[in-house]
């Protein structure tokens, strides 16, 4: 494994306690980390120790550069292994570079994803690393996912973190996920979908376009937002230029823009990700701009 740090979070108008999901209003910003690259997954080239201090320098830069939350993700164990096949190997590293991550932005927010649908791994990470949130799949219906069929896990992940004491942490799920074919649910909308997940008691929904740098349809970011009470993220293709797009979402997740060509195998760009980071003061700053999104 190769775990570094994933995403991480501006907030904008978001009034959240993290100890208390429900507490959360639009609206914020959330920007992606670094990930990981386990020890026995194919492409395995550095030691724990390694994949720790990769992860905490990308934290450090996140932290600098007035980020407001990360989350931490094992992006780079390609080729992923599905749900209960993920090992105690991965849970167990996770949970240490989780650890070291939280130590760095002990101020704010972080969260993990475990992939490939992970979620009760995670939960366990985010419980033994102070974590205040995880990312979740297949949280509500079926989907064929690189990794095979993803079956709900709604039941499973909600009665385990209250299992191990774990209702301070949040469940971000996702909804139509990107990377996934949903011919099975075809006859079911986004919206349905992300209603679904508010009555099994997600703490928020993520939406994202068809795969990892593609950008959400802003139509159904808006659809979603006008049938949930609960906070809607953007999870992917995020960029400078179509930011201000989703300025009605409770949070953005970037990860591609901020790395070096805005490929998300390669080390962050401090230059790309100063540059976002003054747009989004910049917007903030702009009653004109920040009332004529979407």
């Amino acid at each position: 494994m190769h775990s570094t740090v994933s995403y991480g979070f501006v907030t904008q108008n978001w009034k959240c306690d993290w100890h208390d999901p429900c507490s959360c209003y639009p609206r914020a910003h959330a920007f992606r980390l670094p990930h990981s690259d386990f020890q026995g997954s194919p492409r395995s080239s550095h030691s724990v120790q390694e994949i720790v201090d990769i992860a905490c320098k990308e934290a450090l830069l996140y932290r600098n550069a007035g980020v407001e939350g990360l989350i931490v993700e094992n992006m780079h164990d390609v080729p992923y292994l599905h749900t209960s096949q993920v090992g105690p190997e991965v849970t167990s590293v996770m949970s240490v570079v989780c650890h070291e991550v939280k130590r760095i932005f002990s101020h704010a927010p972080v969260g993990v994803q475990v992939l490939a649908g992970a979620n009760t791994q995670a939960m366990a990470v985010a419980k033994a690393a102070g974590l205040q949130f995880i990312r979740a799949e297949g949280f509500v219906f079926s989907h064929v996912a690189d990794e095979g069929l993803m079956n709900a896990c709604a039941g499973e992940v909600m009665r385990y973190r209250k299992s191990i004491g774990a209702d301070d942490v949040a469940v971000y799920t996702d909804i139509k996920k990107k990377h996934c074919a949903h011919s099975i649910t075809s006859d079911v909308d986004i919206v349905s979908i992300a209603q679904a997940a508010e009555f099994f008691i997600s703490d928020g929904v993520v939406v994202t376009g068809g795969s990892t740098g593609q950008a959400a349809s802003v139509a159904e970011v808006k659809a979603v937002l006008g049938g949930v009470n609960i906070p809607v993220l953007v999870g992917s293709g995020v960029t400078i230029d179509n930011f201000h797009q989703y300025r009605q979402a409770h949070a953005v997740i970037v990860g591609s823009h901020f790395k070096r060509m805005g490929n998300w195998e390669n080390p962050i760009d401090e230059a790309r990700l100063q540059a976002f980071m003054e747009k989004v003061d910049r917007i903030r700053c702009s009653p004109t701009e920040s009332t004529m999104i979407m």
